[in-house]
């Protein structure tokens, strides 16, 4: 799991930050701890970016390009032991390598996609529920990051009932994703639309560029572009197949769990899920099981 932790800043880059101020003309740097914190809290200099993120990808790169002894690799920055077991972890839970540390043939068709294992794994998964060209549109939209809606602050409500039009039907916020993109699809890529949506054309642009690199992708992995947008059931699979390590159980407190290292979660304010619950979707999927059993006591 990832998280955004506050952490102290590096002597380097404070030195780096006082040297903005006095660039392009004269400037003063005012610094909001004290001399003893300088001297005394932060470090000499900035933890490696390697050292700090989820190596899934980094693994996965080398593991195709041949190189298998990972732990010898002449890293420029070598990173934690751990950070290396994890990523060797998930790589073989998404069955990219076998159980001796191999590229499996899903895993060799992964490397291939410039993205995260998971999405890569997503879209490999999708040639076997005939879906990849609804897939690839989600991997492209998850892959702008979240920038594809905006709230005016005079037009806030207009902008919020635009996004729920998205989300109609109670779908999650990856269908929705698909759903912005199809519409925009449909109005030849109509920028008065994006406005008339509050959708950012720009993102949806870049959007629109990545999906054409995966759609060629495809074709070098040898999947056939299959298209199934009637059966969300199966795109939601092939979603599933790559994010499972981020599935979760409902609690009857309302809360979720993790199913791996078990940790309480909420769902996050700016999802489209998170007006309907607890009271909505999520109750509602806790309570239809009871309502059947209670049905067939009667009976």
């Amino acid at each position: 799991m990832e998280s955004l932790l506050v952490n102290p800043i590096s002597k380097a880059s404070a030195m780096q930050r006082a040297g903005r101020s006095g660039r392009t003309g004269p400037g003063k740097c005012f610094r909001l701890y004290t001399a003893y914190n300088y001297h005394h809290d932060l470090e000499d200099n900035t933890v490696p970016e390697i050292q700090r993120t989820n190596l899934a990808n980094v693994v996965l790169t080398l593991k195709s390009l041949g190189i298998h002894d990972l732990v010898n690799f002449d890293f420029m920055d070598p990173p934690p032991s751990e950070a290396l077991l994890k990523a060797l972890e998930q790589l073989f839970a998404l069955s990219a390598l076998n159980s001796r540390g191999e590229l499996t043939k899903v895993g060799r068709r992964m490397a291939e996609f410039p993205l995260d294992p998971m999405l890569s794994k997503m879209i490999v998964a999708s040639e076997k529920y005939k879906c990849s060209e609804e897939v690839i549109s989600i991997a492209a939209m998850l892959s702008v990051g979240n920038s594809i809606f905006y709230r005016p602050k005079d037009k806030q409500v207009h902008a919020d009932n635009a996004r729920k039009n998205f989300h109609s039907g109670f779908v999650g916020d990856h269908i929705a994703l698909l759903n912005v993109y199809n519409c925009w699809k449909e109005t030849d890529f109509s920028t008065q639309w994006c406005y008339e949506n509050y959708i950012q054309v720009r993102s949806m642009k870049r959007a629109r560029d990545i999906r054409d690199q995966l759609e060629g992708l495809l074709e070098r992995v040898e999947i056939e572009p299959t298209s199934n947008p009637g059966d969300l059931d199966a795109i939601k699979k092939a979603i599933t197949s790559g994010f499972f390590h981020h599935s979760a159980k409902l609690q009857k407190s309302g809360a979720y769990r993790t199913v791996k290292n078990p940790q309480t979660v909420h769902i996050h304010p700016s999802s489209g899920l998170a007006e309907y619950h607890p009271g909505g979707l999520s109750t509602m999927n806790l309570c239809l099981p009871q309502k059947n059993i209670c049905d067939r006591l009667l009976n």
